[in-house]
């Protein structure tokens, strides 16, 4: 995925400027596809010269208002039903695990509780997430839910994983 399809999403449901994007990768995107301001506002301006957005609207101190063109909505959909989603394969996590050997036990167990540790706190974080967006019946917030379930679900049985893995150190 790139942030340009992350873009071309979320300008699928409706226009919006560049602050209003960023205000909406925090409480929708932000735990699978972080970006900042700087890289929000340069793919819009690509996106823009690409002819995939139009801007509709401008505001005082350059504020723009932004919509998806056809040509837009043809690559979004292009990306998803005809580009395979790529497996990601590295996982910093899991390549220390493999390497805990090198540590003496106590200090292998100390990391795999502080993983299961951090595991809880992401989760209670999506739960606290969960509980303070307005959840309405839009495409953004129906497959969001999806998402943050799949972030519920996957922390959960981290934590578990964890847990099991570090009981079994000797």
């Amino acid at each position: 995925m790139s942030l340009r399809h992350a873009l071309l999403g979320l300008l699928s449901e409706r226009p919006a400027s560049g602050y209003d994007l960023l205000k909406l990768f925090e409480t929708s995107l932000a735990n699978v596809w972080p970006a900042t301001q700087s890289q929000i506002y340069t793919e819009l301006t690509k996106l823009a010269d690409a002819g995939l957005i139009t801007v509709t609207a401008e505001g005082p101190r350059g504020r723009k208002e932004y919509a998806l063109a056809d040509e837009g909505m043809a690559e979004l959909r292009h990306w998803l039903t005809e580009t395979r989603p790529q497996r990601n394969v590295r996982s910093d996590i899991l390549l220390r695990v493999f390497f805990l050997g090198v540590l003496p036990p106590e200090q292998a167990r100390s990391y795999l509780t502080g993983l299961a540790e951090l595991s809880d706190e992401v989760h209670e974080d999506l739960h606290r997430l969960m509980d303070s967006i307005d959840w309405d019946d839009d495409n953004l917030s129906v497959y969001g839910r999806i998402v943050l379930e799949y972030g519920l679900r996957f922390n959960a049985m981290r934590k578990e994983w964890a847990q099991w893995a570090a009981g079994l150190i000797q």
